[in-house]
């Protein structure tokens, strides 16, 4: 296992939130742990999109896979995390739309 440099955390955790799927997954860890199928039911997407976005959020080291027979329970690596995401989402942002429209973050200023 490697350990992440601040900065390196920043960016994963930023690479995670950056897309709206993977954002969604964490806000409802945020609340308790879940499963694939759960979470792409409240969701409203695929479990193999969800499935492939967990992957991800795992290998940024964010979320933990617990085994329970032949599921498994997704929770939030770090309980800060979860406070994390509470901080951000409390944020009031004045946004340039022309500059960094919500839709269009890859070409952000």
């Amino acid at each position: 296992m490697q350990t992440a440099t601040h900065s390196d955390v920043l960016s994963r955790f930023g690479y995670a939130l950056s897309d709206p799927t993977r954002a969604e997954i964490l806000l409802l860890l945020r609340d308790a742990p879940g499963y694939p199928s759960e979470l792409a039911d409240k969701i409203g997407v695929t479990r193999q999109i969800v499935s492939n976005h967990l992957a991800c959020l795992r290998g940024c080291g964010l979320v933990v896979a617990e085994p329970e027979g032949r599921r498994s329970r997704y929770r939030l690596a770090d309980a800060r995390i979860g406070h994390a995401l509470e901080d951000l989402i409390g944020l009031v942002l004045a946004v340039d739309p022309t500059c960094c429209p919500a839709a269009d973050t890859d070409n952000c200023c």
